[in-house]
This record gives structure tokens, C-alpha cells and sequence, in this order.
């Protein structure tokens, strides 16, 4: 197949429609387009910098049986990333030099867009004594962003020397907001709903007074904070405020929370079972209006596979968490751009720009200008589809959008102008 790709009537950002060519890894003067150079008639598509997400699970090592780096990768191109961070809490965890850097090749060999090991901040994730953050920073990884995720560093004084630690290597702590004391057996959120449906509820104030204390914490030492997967108000009000402060503080919403509410939980589907949960509509319109403003940086998938036993059973044993890759550009599209929140140039700089910013990567998260990498997702907005499970490149199947029919569709992803994905299948 030819290397160079000219991509005709293409609307970059949204904007006037011109031609672009993708040769030799880079975005090249249309102009100077070889005689064999593959045509692409990009009539009614945007093209957007290849999507940055800062926040997946690709299970590998241990859970290959929910998802493997083949697999989530194939998915992420699909969606239109051509990059992903893939969080720590594998088995073993991501802890040491040793796993990120298998993560690493592993994601180099599949070849469906780079992967970037997230280190984890304690060891085995035990909240007790910080891993090999050094080692993991040096390693061939490159590793700049660290996170407990899916549990919270919820010792003060070990997140305050995880903040101090990491400001050798400019590395940034991604912080799981959950203080898990107040929300031990929780099953949704805390309200009204919780109450009549008989399960435990999770309040807003485990997330928000973990975000308040590490906004301070950030503030005291001078260090960069992430605070993963936003969900509440309250929590919006304090990132914003940490930022009018000129704290080094920057914050991620999922596309679930920008669309679901705690209502879905009424159907006593594991399906809607996530961490952090649902919450109300009140919360949904916040963490939007957060998104449009600023004061939340970014989308982040937190796609989180799960087999089907874990998710086929009853409510208080089902796993948390969520497919998120395929569907987060549709979702965006549905919550913010077709709602008049967002414009295509701000959707860019929420899923690549500066997702790729805050993991301090290069060469990703770039304009699509003469001499920059070539990557780049081509987008169809007047595109619908209705949400298939079965037809996820991923090996799990829990999508909460089952049967929903969304907004757009993706129609190719390059990595370095190499096609991951042509005519929305993958090449």
C-alpha cells in the first residue's frame, strides 16, 4: 500500500476545507503530492490530531481475559487515539521498571498507537511505601505519569512525598478521589435514589475533600496534580478554584459522566456500575460547563474492560467500570458540540492537545500543520450508528451504550501517516 495518503476537501477543525498530505511519517505541502499517492475524498469530514487519552486500562499483564494491548489498542484506533496511557493496576502492577517497560513493547508491537505505561505511586498499589518511581521515570518507558488509580493515595503525608518526588522528572501524580472511609460498601451515588433502591450510597464529599486536600498539597510543594475522572460539582468548584490560584492542578472528566446519571442505576444493571458512580443531572450539567470553560482539561475514556462474568450477576457483586474508547468522540460530540459547548478546535484541545501536555509527551497532541507528526483521525459528524457490543474490537463486551444510537462516526486513523484504520474498519 502506498505510504502517502492525499486526503481531498478535508475540514481541518472544523474549518474551511482543503487537502492534505501525509508522507513519510509527517503532514506534508498538498501541493507536492506524489503521483501515487493514495486519494482520499474527505467531503463532509473533520480531521482532528490524532486523539490522546490519559486514562485506560488495557489489562495486560494478567488480565488478559478482559482486554490484552493488541486488543485495547485496536480499540483506541478504532475510536480515532493514537495514543493512550495505560493505567497500573494490572497484575503484576505496574510498579517497577520491569512491567512498564513490557507494557511498552508490548504496545510498540501492536503498532495500533503508542502506549505509555502509567506508573504506579505505591507499591502494589498498598498505599504504604512509594514504588520505584525513579526507576520507572528513567527506564525505556519514559514514565511521566503516575497513579493509584482505582484506589486513592489517601495517606497525607505519602501523597505529599509522592508530589515532592516527582518534581525531579517534571512527572505529574494522578489522583483516584476517593476517601475510602466514607465510602466503604458503596455501591452509587449517595441521595434520594440510593435510599429507595436499598443500595449503599456514595457521597460527594469522599471525592471532594480528597481533591481539596491535594489541591493544597500540590499548592504546598510546587508539584503537578491529575485529578482522574471528575464526577461532582463540588469537585468542579474546587479545581476551578485551585486554577484561579495559579496552582499547578489540571482535572479529567469521562464521557460517561458527561452523559449518564444515577437514574440508570433504577434498572439494577451492573452495566451502569462504575467507579467514580453516576451521579445526578445536576452533576452531569456541571462537569459540561466545567469542560467548555476550562476549569476541566480534558476527556479521558477511563475504558475499564470487564469479562462477562464480572459484569453478568447481581449488582453488589459486579465489578466497576465501563467500556469507553470506541464511543468517547461520539459522546463528546452528542454531550458538547452538537450542544453548542464545544467547537471542533476545543474538542482538539480537550482529546489530544493537552491530554498530551499533561503527560508531558512531544510528539503527539500536535497541529495538523506542514512538518508535524501525521497523526490524525478523519470524522464524520453527520454520521449515526447505534451501539452494537459485539461489533468492539475489545474482547469485553460492557458498554453502557448498548442499543443507543450516537452522533458521528470515525473514518480513518494515522499514526505517523501509517492507516490504522481506513473506511472505519481497521487496516
Amino acid at each position: 500500500m502506498s505510504t502517502s495518503y492525499l486526503i481531498k476537501n478535508v475540514a481541518v477543525l472544523g474549518g474551511t476545507p482543503s487537502d492534505l498530505l501525509l508522507q513519510d511519517g509527517v503532514v506534508r505541502d498538498a501541493a507536492d503530492a506524489p503521483a501515487d499517492a493514495e486519494v482520499i475524498d474527505a467531503t463532509g469530514l473533520v480531521a482532528l490530531p490524532g486523539l490522546v487519552d490519559l486514562h485506560t486500562h488495557l489489562r495486560e499483564p494478567g488480565r488478559e481475559d478482559a482486554e490484552t494491548v493488541e486488543t485495547g489498542t485496536q480499540a483506541a484506533a478504532l475510536g480515532g487515539f493514537t495514543a493512550v496511557f495505560a493505567m497500573a493496576n494490572t497484575e503484576p502492577v505496574a510498579d517497577t521498571a520491569g512491567v512498564v517497560e513490557q507494557v511498552w513493547r508490548l504496545g510498540r508491537e501492536a503498532g495500533h498507537c503508542d502506549v505509555y505505561p502509567v506508573g504506579a505511586v505505591t507499591v502494589g498499589l498498598g498505599g504504604e511505601r512509594l514504588a520505584e518511581l525513579g526507576a520507572m521515570a528513567d527506564s525505556a518507558a519514559r514514565v511521566r505519569v503516575f497513579s493509584d488509580d482505582g484506589r486513592c493515595v489517601s495517606d497525607a503525608v505519602l501523597m505529599r512525598r509522592a508530589l515532592e518526588y516527582v518534581k525531579a522528572f517534571d512527572g505529574v501524580i494522578a489522583q483516584h478521589a476517593q476517601e475510602p472511609r466514607l465510602t466503604e460498601g458503596a455501591q452509587m451515588n449517595e441521595g434520594e435514589l440510593s435510599g429507595r433502591l436499598g443500595l449503599a450510597g456514595w457521597p460527594a464529599v469522599a471525592e471532594e475533600a480528597i481533591i481539596a486536600r491535594d489541591c493544597l498539597l500540590a499548592a504546598h510543594v510546587g508539584s503537578r496534580l491529575h485529578v482522574c475522572h471528575v464526577s461532582t460539582a463540588g469537585s468542579v468548584d474546587i479545581v476551578r478554584d485551585a486554577k484561579r490560584k495559579g496552582w499547578a492542578v489540571t482535572a479529567e472528566a469521562c464521557p460517561h459522566h458527561l452523559l449518564l446519571t444515577d437514574e440508570l442505576a433504577a434498572t439494577y444493571d451492573p452495566i451502569y456500575k462504575v467507579n467514580p458512580p453516576l451521579r445526578s443531572a445536576t452533576d452531569v450539567e456541571a462537569l459540561r460547563a466545567g469542560l467548555a470553560d476550562g476549569t476541566i482539561d480534558i476527556v479521558a475514556t477511563d475504558h475499564a474492560p470487564h469479562p462477562h462474568e464480572d459484569k453478568d450477576c447481581e449488582w453488589s457483586a459486579a465489578a466497576f467500570g465501563m467500556l469507553g474508547l470506541e464511543t468517547a468522540l461520539s459522546i463528546v460530540q452528542h454531550t458538547m458540540v452538537d450542544a453548542g459547548l464545544l467547537d471542533w478546535a476545543g474538542v482538539a484541545e480537550r482529546m489530544s492537545y493537552a491530554p498530551a501536555r499533561i503527560g508531558r509527551v512531544t510528539d503527539h497532541g500536535r497541529p495538523i500543520e506542514v512538518g508535524e507528526p501525521a497523526n490524525v483521525v478523519l470524522y464524520d459528524p453527520a454520521a449515526t450508528r447505534t451501539i452494537d457490543p459485539s461489533e468492539s474490537a475489545s474482547l469485553s463486551r460492557n458498554t453502557p451504550y448498548r442499543g443507543m444510537e450516537l452522533p458521528g462516526r470515525v473514518v480513518a486513523t494515522f499514526l505517523r501517516g501509517k492507516a490504522t484504520v481506513l473506511d472505519g474498519k481497521l487496516a
